[in-house]
């Protein structure tokens, strides 16, 4: 289908959907009518403009033969032949599908994995620089667990982001992050290579995820003090185990039972439905082989070089030297510069 059929047809569809909303439907056929005509207004006054810059185009042009016109149609027409691939291409990537999961708030998971007391360190200060980021874009971060070591490093953090598009932006981090460095505790000067591991996953309701409270099982156990902010008596940290996945999620940062238990669940349902999304999604990924990569959490993605004062991006070959904004938090350039090469692999796969 050429893409001048297709905006065609979106058109005729907007259309329809109007007549039939302009008669007797009610109800759940309403509803459904009216979120598609919703979804569809966006894209429809895009195909607007363009067609309305277009068609200025061809008056302007027929303006050329008129000498008098000349050099203002010149002008005009430089203006709109400039303007209109911009506008095809605000409107081609409007019509890309959309992740079901890019409007969701999300959870992020951090741990420590290779290099010892250095990569709990490093652990600490990215989830620090995603708050600062999270702060930055006017979403909440709600911290929901944060087990610190004897040297203050993170053993792991796990925290809810709550706003608008929060998946959108931050999916693509999931991954292993590398970080090269002399390390506080390095007496000789040498450049330590650590890594940690970052989780994305998207906020899942219930109606996405059903648990049956019979595949649970749950421990009860006090707070040890060395992950939780406090050393209580009572046995308020939660353990949840899902039997047949057998995911485990282990809660002990408040100091209610009952509040440890409903973050424990707010994870485990996260955990349930990213890897029900993984498996679906698993041979569409396979066939695009998108250059930002799977997201998975065993493919190094990005490296963080201190002495040299650089991130690098593996997957897209983005190199920044400003390494000390991005740790407060200024990751936009990395962030959208993953946005835009995804836009452009998956534009590239549709035409």
């Amino acid at each position: 289908m050429s893409f001048t059929h297709k905006l065609d047809r979106i058109l005729a569809r907007a259309e329809e959907l109007r007549f039939i909303l302009s008669g007797q439907l009610a109800g759940e056929a309403f509803v459904k009518a009216s979120r598609e005509l919703a979804e569809l207004g966006p894209i429809e006054a895009r195909i607007t403009q363009l067609r309305a810059a277009e068609t200025a185009l061809h008056e302007v042009s027929a303006m050329l033969a008129d000498p008098e016109m000349r050099e203002l149609a010149v002008a005009e027409m430089e203006g709109l032949k400039q303007q209109i691939p911009d506008l095809e291409m605000a409107l081609r990537l409007a019509l890309l599908p959309r992740d079901e999961m890019d409007d969701r708030s999300a959870i992020l998971e951090i741990r420590p994995a290779a290099g010892g007391d250095e990569a709990g360190l490093f652990a600490a200060e990215l989830f620090q620089a995603y708050q600062k980021y999270s702060v930055l874009h006017g979403w909440k971060f709600e911290v929901m667990e944060f087990g610190e070591n004897e040297l203050g490093g993170l053993k792991e953090g796990i925290a809810e982001i709550t706003g608008r598009s929060v998946f959108s932006k931050l999916k693509f981090e999931s991954g292993v992050h590398r970080v090269q460095r002399v390390p506080t505790t390095e007496t000789q000067g040498r450049i330590h290579t650590s890594t940690v591991t970052v989780a994305v996953l998207p906020q899942a309701e219930e109606v996405d995820v059903d648990i049956n409270e019979s595949d649970l099982r749950i421990d009860v156990y006090r707070a040890s003090g060395a992950g939780g902010q406090h050393v209580n008596k009572t046995e308020s940290a939660v353990r949840i185990t899902h039997i047949p996945t057998g995911i485990v999620v282990a809660m002990q940062e408040e100091r209610s039972q009952h509040k440890n238990r409903a973050k424990a669940m707010k994870i485990l349902r996260a955990r349930m439905y990213e890897q029900q999304r993984v498996a679906l999604h698993a041979t569409r990924a396979a066939d695009r082989k998108s250059q930002v990569g799977t997201g998975d959490r065993s493919e190094r993605i990005r490296t963080y070089n201190f002495p040299q004062g650089r991130v690098t991006d593996h997957r897209i070959g983005l190199t920044l030297h400003k390494i000390d904004r991005i740790m407060l938090g200024e990751m936009d350039d990395v962030i959208d510069a993953l946005i835009a090469e995804d836009q452009a692999a998956r534009l590239a796969a549709d035409t």
